[in-house]
């Protein structure tokens, strides 16, 4: 169910998204009078799940969720209709516009795209506001994961910057160490304070792990519901049980608890429970996974104090451009990343698990329209690069001619968009195939 969940948030979004992208071109060619023959949300290759025709524009959803075209008049596109091409240029046709014009036409969705985010985010800041946890609200410290340990965290250890600047919200702290490409944090640990010293080797080992550091809380476990597979049940454990010792311990914070399970996973481990007034000792093994098989609620709003800051309409217009621009700026810093041999942030491009992955496991509305403004200030950016095949090779073409007054030879511009294609196929392969060896990882 949660797969489901997850899948049906990332395909609305991604739908949304690609309707957007492709109306401003849309929008633009009827501006400047092009012909618009088709108008597709995914690609139709041999068939088309449904198709009107409205005037001169035939509306259609295919079956292929890679994205979606406009198919313009007299253009050389993802189509690759290169019959309409040996024909004389009409009016109505793409080719025989000014170049300006066939400029804005190319940018028109890359525009639409940093629009929407921006509207969303407006709207997202008006309706809900911004919650965050300060960092100085993290009163228990750090609950450092293997990975960080390695790097040079401990368990308890209270961030107090980054490179000697104070991060004001904790989930920004790895973030920024990444993006910055930080060289030290400071802690406070036992009462004094630590440089942490981060190289690139480390960056690049951050990059691939998930829940680096997390929040340190009191160890308090009740007994929710059990799994289907539950060791803890079948030892005897029942709902409203509370955890006290293991193997005769007791734990302050969670991740002691968590470290002692995980140092006996494969022996028989002494739970001491709390039922009633009663007090009782159960034995049982975990699964081979080091799981007991139960849950129970953590309200960590008991144990932290998270800030939220509500905007007015009109605070919530520069607040909402200002979040765009910042994820915008955050996300091109990433491509530093990406091409930097040291850190390897190719291995950790992802295809469609990854991103639909990020979306909640219950429908959230807040962190939908949150993740769809996102992914919009993505896809325009992906979108605007100067490759064949997409918006920003079609706009490096056209500033050539603006800038030199001769038009590229269609011949080559027909090769550019088969060798861009090409590209794009392989990095999807590439993206996709990172996600499927992450899973056999697991």
């Amino acid at each position: 169910m949660i797969i489901l969940v997850k899948a049906a948030q990332f395909f609305l979004s991604l739908s949304l998204l690609i309707i957007i992208h492709e109306l401003g071109h849309f929008i633009f060619a009827r501006v400047f009078k092009c012909r618009v023959e088709k108008f597709y949300l995914f690609f139709n290759l041999g068939f088309s799940l449904f198709k009107t025709k409205k005037g001169e524009t035939e509306y259609g959803i295919g079956w292929l969720p890679l994205g979606g075209y406009v198919k313009i008049a007299g253009m050389i596109d993802e189509s690759m209709d290169r019959e309409q091409m040996k024909k004389p240029p009409q009016p109505w046709e793409f080719r025989s516009k000014k170049p300006w014009q066939r400029l804005f036409i190319m940018i028109g969705g890359v525009l639409m795209n940093f629009i929407a985010a921006l509207i969303i985010y407006i709207a997202v800041l008006f309706t809900w506001g911004e919650e965050y946890l300060p960092t100085e609200n993290v009163k228990f410290g750090i609950d450092a994961s293997e990975v960080a340990e390695e790097i040079g965290f401990r368990d308890g250890d209270k961030i107090l910057s980054v490179d000697n600047v104070p991060v004001e919200s904790f989930f920004e702290i790895v973030p920024t160490i990444v993006l910055e490409a930080a060289r030290t944090v400071q802690v406070e640990r036992d009462g004094e304070k630590v440089d942490v010293w981060i190289d690139e080797d480390d960056i690049a080992v951050m990059m691939k792990t998930k829940n680096l550091i997390g929040l340190r809380y009191p160890f308090k476990i009740v007994i929710n519901s059990f799994a289907k597979e539950s060791p803890a049940k079948e030892a005897g454990m029942l709902k409203g049980d509370e955890l006290l010792k293991v193997n005769g311990k007791e734990f302050q914070y969670y991740d002691q608890f968590s470290s002692e399970l995980k140092a006996h996973e494969t022996d028989e481990i002494l739970f001491t429970i709390g039922r009633g007034s009663e007090v009782i000792d159960i034995p049982l093994k975990l699964t081979e996974q080091g799981m007991m098989g139960i849950s129970w609620e953590n309200n960590f709003s008991e144990y932290f104090e998270f800030k939220t800051i509500k905007y007015g309409f009109w605070e919530s217009i520069p607040a909402g451009i200002a979040k765009g621009y910042e994820t915008s700026v955050d996300y091109l810093k990433q491509f530093k990343l990406i091409f930097n041999r040291k850190t390897k942030g190719y291995e950790s491009l992802g295809g469609f698990i990854t991103i639909g992955s990020i979306f909640p496991a219950t429908w959230d509305w807040h962190a939908f329209w949150n993740m769809t403004a996102f992914l919009s200030i993505i896809l325009g950016i992906m979108n605007i690069l100067p490759i064949p095949a997409l918006d920003g090779g079609h706009v490096l073409f056209v500033l050539y001619e603006m800038v030199t007054g001769r038009k590229p030879n269609e011949k080559f511009l027909e090769y550019a968009q088969i060798v861009g294609l090409v590209l794009l196929l392989l990095l999807v392969l590439y993206a996709n195939m990172n996600d499927v060896i992450r899973l056999f990882n697991k």
